[in-house]
This record gives structure tokens, C-alpha cells and sequence, in this order.
């Protein structure tokens, strides 16, 4: 339980509590105007002072943020695992907190008190098992987290698989269902926010389709293998330039010899044809040339005519066997590179057989590159295909986990059935003593794990939903008691009992008071001087618990840290 809580502030007014029902109460004070409300008194401020000794962060609307605060000292005695304890805070100091006047750093100060109020062992990864604060809050509700609007959320923001996993712990079921139903959520969003990338562009070009990358991989894997046979096959011959050379050149040499014998069969013809116009003059032409020969050259001596045509006769078969002489050397020259040609083109073909079997060395390096690049591109298309089939895979096998999730979820009701039934009937007894007609707390299981659902009759007013977190948070108390976990407090703000009719809220106070007593916790109630105070009944009179500080908006100095700041 709490003892007292404190400041360094003089202003501060120090709360003294006792055991049993506390009642913290913001009045209105006589001469005060309309304009002048209670809701600056401090009572909420009250929520805030235990959590923030209770290790909370202190975020920038934190009114401990306000520059009056800044160096203000809160403290606060209470009971930790039997032993009565002293905590101080400060806000400017880097120590943390003081802790029965050792400084403790904020880690290892929620880490003893989730150890010491609800035997949590340190883990190191918080988002996989119940934390203390997650716990915690659900003692203290804070109405500017939205605390007030659920009974199973202490939070507004808070996950589905963190109030699993806490309410889990809290009723003595299994929460490390809750813990593994939380995996397979956080897997679920990433593989949702991959499959959005991959339709928007983002990993479109890294990962793709599978029906497209399955063909593009069986492409690449073919043109792979058709590669890699050839590399096998391949053969370099150590001479493989050197014959390639040859080859070239004898090809030149075989052009050359063509051309040659081209120009000699011309040679043949021109030959061929000079030896047919090859002929002695006739001697009608022969007489008709001495005639003129005589009449022209009067002076000189006339041979004979018969030397003459012998002469002539001469002259033409010496020209006949320089032409036939012209003719037999072509021939030969053509034969002779016919000769040469047929050698060359025997060397030749022999060369390109050898050069056909094996392959040069340049060119062996060049397909092996080849199989190289190949094997990267197989192996890139291989590892974007396993990707875009483990994409398409893995949300059939995330809803495989959910049904083993849901088996184990079912055995372990089955076998945790007593504590089940505790909280069960915990729920409606408390509820019974409000309303004539019991409300009930309905665990259902279900595909995204254990869901908490409370009905009431007339659940639909606000102040009915009001009293279903009450019933839920005295039934957790009641568990808490019977394990004996727990902080040993309930505390709770007026916003739990906005729009809740009087005689109702002087009833739950009533059952809070008698469970305190019943159970041994303390609970520290805050909350405006209205109508339940006009209310009585029987055998419990609500004045008997009020504290002796009492609140006001109406003054200055009323509220509770006795000064006024933004």
C-alpha cells in the first residue's frame, strides 16, 4: 500500500493514506463562481505523481515539464515485497531515482519493481514479453491515455498483442501464446508492407513477379547449361594462332594463284586466236607487190620470186612457233599453279579441321566469362524468385501458425479452466452486487488470440461502460490477491465515474471498500464532491473514508500542488 506521498514544493499539500478505501475529494468552495471548477484541482495530478515515481517517461505535455516543477523533489513510501520503501524523483536530475536514498537508474528501478510486484524476470526483449508498466497502469488508469474507454485497454494506443500478453500474465494464463500471436502480427505487417512496395515500384525491379521470374530463371538456367557444355568441350590448340595465320595466308596465296591463271587463259586465248591469222600471202598479192616493187625501185636487183615465197614462208612459220612456243608456256604456268593450288588447298583444309576441333585460347577465356556472367544472373533470378515465392508462401503459412496458435490458445483454457473461471465468476459476482442483472466477461478464442468482451445490461450509456471497467479492475485485483502479485493499490480517477448516476457511484465505492477490506489492498479513490455524497446506505457512510487534505479549483492555492501553473 501507499503511505504518503510528498514534494520538496511548500506548497505541496502531502497526502497521508491508509489502509482500505481512500477517498482523495475535490470540493467546491463557498463565494466560488460558476467560472471556477474543480477540474484544475489536482486530483488527476494525483495519477500522475505515482506514475511518474513509478518510472514513466515524461513526455513534453508532462506537467512535469512546467518550469515551477523543474527542480521539485516528489517522493513516495509504500510497501515493495513486504518491506516498507522510499522512491524520489526529481525532474532535472540525471540521476533518475532515489531509491531508500541510493540513486537507481530508471531501467533498473522498473526492472525491481516489475521483479518485486509481479515476478517478472529481466528480458531484454520488452516487446515480446509483459513489462511492468504495461501491467502497471492497469492499477493506476491515466484518463489522458484513454485508459477509461475499455476495460482490457489501459490505453487507447495500446496493442492487441501487449494487453494479451499483460492480461494473459495477470489471470495466470499462458501469455507466451499472446507473445507468438504478436510474431505472427508483426510478420503479417511486413509482409503486407512488402507485397504494397512491390505493387508500387519501390521493390518492383528487386523482386517482381514470380509467374515472370520463374520464366526469365528457366531461360537463364538453359542458355547456362548450353554454355557450360561448350566450356567441357572445348579444346585450345597451343598453336591455334600460329595455324590461323597459315590459313589466312594460304588463303591469300590460292586468291593470288586464281588471279594468275585468270590472266594466262586470257594470254591462251589471244594466243589461239593470233596463230589462226597466222598465213603466207597469196601469190596474186605477192606478184602485184614485186610489180610496184619494180616500177617504184627500177635501180634495184629483183630477187627471184621463188626466194622470195620462201622468204615469206619463213617469216610466217617463225612466227607460228613463237606463238605456239607463247601458248605451251601459259599452259604449263596454269598447270604448274593448278598443281600448287591443289597442295595448298590439301594443307589448307587440314588446318581448318584442326582449327574446327580445337579453339583458341582468347576464345576459351571469352565463353568462360560468359558462363561466369551467366551464373550471377541465374543465381540474382534464383534468390528474387525464392523471395516473390516466399512472399506469396509465407501468408498461408502465417495462417497455418494462427490455427496452431488457436489450438494452443484452446488447450490452455482447457487446462488453466479454474483460473479462467476465477476471473469469470470474479467479474459477474462484483457486477451482481451493482446491477440486479449480473454482467459477464466472455474470453472468447479466437484467429488473432484471446478476445475480452463485457456485457451489462444497458452497456451502451456511458456510464454503464464506466462500471465495466470497475468490475474488471476489482476482478484483477481480486486474481492479483489470490497469487499474490500485484501492487497492493487500486487507485482511480473521478473520469471513471463521469456520467454515472449517484446512488451507483456510492455503490461501487461501497463494493471497492468491502473488496479492500476482503482482499487486503488498499484503494485511493479521487473524485468531486456531487451527488454520491448525497446518497446513503446502509452500513457504509462514505465521509468515514475521506482524506483529511481536500482539494478546490476555487482558490489559488487549493489544488494540490498548492500553486497555479500552465
Amino acid at each position: 500500500m501507499i503511505h504518503r506521498i510528498y514534494s520538496s514544493l511548500p506548497t505541496f499539500k502531502n497526502l497521508e493514506f491508509h489502509p482500505g478505501l481512500n477517498v482523495l475529494i475535490a470540493e467546491k468552495s463557498e463565494g466560488a463562481t460558476n467560472r471556477q471548477t474543480r477540474n484544475r484541482a489536482g486530483k488527476t495530478s494525483l495519477i500522475e505523481i505515482v506514475h511518474f515515481l513509478t518510472g514513466a517517461n515524461i513526455d513534453k505535455k508532462s506537467l512535469f515539464r512546467a518550469e515551477e516543477l523543474n527542480e521539485v523533489i516528489f517522493g513516495m513510501d509504500f510497501d515493495l515485497a513486504g518491506e516498507l520503501v522510499n522512491i524520489e524523483r526529481q525532474n532535472k536530475s540525471r540521476a533518475g531515482f532515489v531509491f531508500n536514498g541510493r540513486a537507481l537508474p530508471a531501467s533498473k528501478w522498473r526492472e525491481k519493481l516489475g521483479k518485486n510486484m509481479f515476478g517478472l524476470r529481466n528480458n531484454r526483449d520488452a516487446a515480446r514479453t509483459p513489462t511492468f508498466r504495461s501491467m502497471f497502469a492497469y492499477f493506476v488508469r491515466r484518463a489522458k491515455s484513454g485508459a477509461f474507454l475499455s476495460p482490457e485497454k489501459q490505453a487507447a494506443m495500446q496493442g492487441t498483442g501487449d494487453y494479451q500478453m499483460a492480461l494473459m500474465y495477470l489471470l495466470g494464463l499462458d501469455w507466451k501464446i499472446a507473445c507468438d500471436w504478436q510474431g505472427v502480427r508483426d510478420r503479417e505487417k511486413t509482409l503486407d508492407e512488402l507485397k504494397n512496395a512491390v505493387k508500387s515500384g519501390a521493390f518492383g525491379s528487386i523482386i517482381g513477379s514470380a509467374a515472370e521470374l520463374r520464366t526469365q530463371l528457366t531461360v537463364a538456367e538453359d542458355r547456362l547449361r548450353r554454355y557450360q557444355r561448350e566450356v567441357e568441350k572445348f579444346r585450345v590448340h597451343p598453336q591455334y594462332r600460329d595455324m590461323e595465320t597459315e590459313a589466312d595466308d594460304l588463303t591469300r596465296r590460292l586468291n593470288d594463284l586464281a588471279n594468275e591463271n585468270t590472266i594466262d587463259l586470257a594470254v591462251i586465248r589471244d594466243l589461239e586466236s593470233a596463230m589462226l591469222s597466222e598465213a603466207p600471202p597469196e601469190l596474186v598479192d605477192l606478184e602485184s607487190v614485186y610489180n610496184e616493187a619494180g616500177i617504184v625501185l627500177p635501180d634495184l636487183v629483183n630477187k627471184r620470186y621463188e626466194d622470195v615465197r620462201k622468204f615469206h614462208n619463213s617469216i610466217v612459220r617463225n612466227r607460228k612457233d613463237y606463238l605456239e612456243s607463247e601458248l605451251d608456256a601459259a599452259m604449263l604456268r596454269i598447270q604448274a599453279r593448278n598443281q600448287e593450288k591443289v597442295e595448298l588447298d590439301e594443307r589448307r583444309s587440314k588446318i581448318m579441321g584442326t582449327l574446327k576441333s580445337y579453339g583458341a585460347l582468347e576464345q576459351f577465356t571469352r565463353l568462360q566469362a560468359e558462363v561466369g556472367r551467366l551464373e550471377s544472373e541465374v543465381e540474382m533470378l534464383r534468390q528474387r524468385f525464392e523471395s516473390a515465392e516466399k512472399l506469396r508462401g509465407t501468408k498461408s503459412e502465417l495462417e497455418i501458425e494462427r490455427n496452431r496458435l488457436l489450438q494452443r490458445l484452446r488447450r490452455d483454457f482447457m487446462e488453466q479452466k479454474d483460473r479462467l473461471s476465477e476471473a469469470i465468476l470474479a467479474y459477474e459476482q462484483i457486477s451482481e452486487k451493482l446491477y440486479e442483472d449480473a454482467g459477464s466477461m466472455l474470453v472468447d478464442e479466437t484467429k488473432n488470440g484471446p478476445i475480452f468482451r463485457f456485457e451489462i445490461q444497458g452497456a451502451r450509456s456511458e456510464g454503464i461502460k464506466n462500471m465495466q471497467i470497475f468490475c474488471f479492475d476489482m476482478m484483477l485485483m481480486r486474481l492479483c490477491a489470490i497469487r499474490e502479485i500485484g501492487p497492493g493499490f487500486l487507485i482511480h480517477d473521478s473520469h471513471l465515474f463521469d456520467g454515472v448516476d449517484g446512488r451507483q457511484v456510492l455503490s461501487a465505492l461501497r463494493v471497492g471498500a468491502e473488496n479492500a477490506d476482503d482482499l487486503g489492498f488498499q484503494y485511493i479513490v479521487t473524485m468531486n464532491e456531487d451527488d454520491a455524497f448525497k446518497e446513503t446506505e446502509k452500513g457504509f457512510n462514505l465521509n468515514d473514508y475521506i482524506l483529511d487534505v481536500k482539494l478546490t479549483d476555487a482558490t489559488e492555492d487549493g489544488g494540490l500542488f498548492g500553486i497555479r501553473f500552465d
